[in-house]
């Protein structure tokens, strides 16, 4: 675009795509931008590998199936949307006098914006991303010290749930500006991956606290992370709240019963976590571990109740292990009310 020429270019070569190639030269020479943009200069379309890294053809006119339907009018996106179709590979169109380039896949077309534009609002989403983490935060601290004290609500949780799940919907659309932006995009993914460091762990761990089990007025007959029990259900949770409208994740309500927390009594009742994301802050704590702690004791006010020596009578834990796992649990606790209450 920026060499002022049009251009029709597939992403990858196969028999199908050779069955419809007509004329041209083979060239199999490594990518480059100047080469591309030398070479569109030619009538025809131009073949790329599936890596992009080598130009196999130049100057070939594609012959799709003239019966694929297609919604374009101009001649070259007509070609590229068959072709497309009946290759099941990408095809891009430069268009000279629109100024455009689009991108036919997967019976779709995506046209690309320009990059100035995107750089604006893939930083307006990161700057609402760094507030929305903030509050994600602030929400999960003061939800670990009611743990702590056993005074959490389903409202409480419901809070953190929302927020994890607006945290994520907000990373993923700074992920599509990020494929888009390409080699443009710079420091932004580094600054992303910073803001959004632990949201997935945390979120799969607030599910399986939260999850149907064994003693609770869901109860599963199955044991914690058994076939059936919080693990399981922790994924029906997980996509129960990704699959929230827009307007259902503003009400908290939707959002308590999407993780399974919701009931008639509503979201001031008191609910009990298992232990999960107090044990997952632990530093070096094997999951295994944690899980075997959780199915021993059942719930996390029995896990922050016991002794060093009940710790230690765990399968798989030693003593030196359990006075860490106590000490750990102490650390994270004092911490907690501290911040809470100050």
């Amino acid at each position: 675009m920026r060499g002022n020429t049009g251009a029709l270019i597939v992403l990858g070569f196969s028999p199908a795509v050779g069955q419809i190639c007509s004329g041209g030269f083979e060239l199999d020479a490594p990518f480059s931008a100047t080469r591309l943009r030398e070479l569109a200069k030619m009538d025809g379309a131009i073949v790329l590998d599936q890596s992009g890294s080598r130009i196999l053809r130049a100057a070939v006119q594609l012959v799709p199936d003239p019966a694929l339907p297609t919604q374009e009018s101009g001649t070259r996106h007509r070609t590229a949307e068959r072709v497309a179709a009946q290759t099941r590979l990408p095809v891009i169109t430069v268009s000279k006098s629109m100024r455009t380039i689009a991108v036919f896949a997967a019976g779709e077309r995506y046209v690309l914006e320009d990059s100035a534009a995107l750089l604006t609002r893939a930083h307006q989403a990161l700057a609402t991303l760094e507030r929305y983490r903030r509050r994600l935060d602030d929400a999960a601290s003061a939800l670990t010290a009611l743990e702590i004290e056993d005074r959490a609500t389903a409202a409480d949780v419901a809070v953190v749930a929302q927020r994890l799940e607006m945290v994520g919907r907000i990373t993923d659309e700074i992920s599509g500006y990020l494929v888009e932006l390409g080699t443009d995009s710079g420091l932004l993914g580094l600054q992303a991956d910073e803001l959004t460091a632990g949201v997935r762990r945390q979120r799969e761990f607030l599910l399986r606290d939260y999850a149907p089990g064994p003693g609770r007025a869901q109860a599963s007959p199955a044991r914690p992370g058994g076939p059936g029990g919080p693990d399981a259900a922790g994924l029906a949770g997980d996509r129960q709240l990704s699959g929230l409208s827009a307007d259902q994740l503003l009400d908290l309500p939707a959002v308590a019963a999407a993780i399974g927390i919701g009931a008639e009594d509503g979201l001031g009742r008191h609910v009990s976590a298992w232990g999960h994301r107090l044990l997952g802050q632990i530093p070096r704590m094997p999951q295994a571990t944690a899980d075997a702690l959780i199915e021993h004791f059942g719930g996390l006010q029995k896990l922050l109740s016991a002794s060093a020596d009940e710790l230690g009578r765990v399968p798989g834990l030693d003593l030196a292990a359990a006075r860490t796992v106590r000490e750990g649990l102490s650390r994270i606790a004092e911490t907690a009310l501290l911040e809470h209450y100050t």
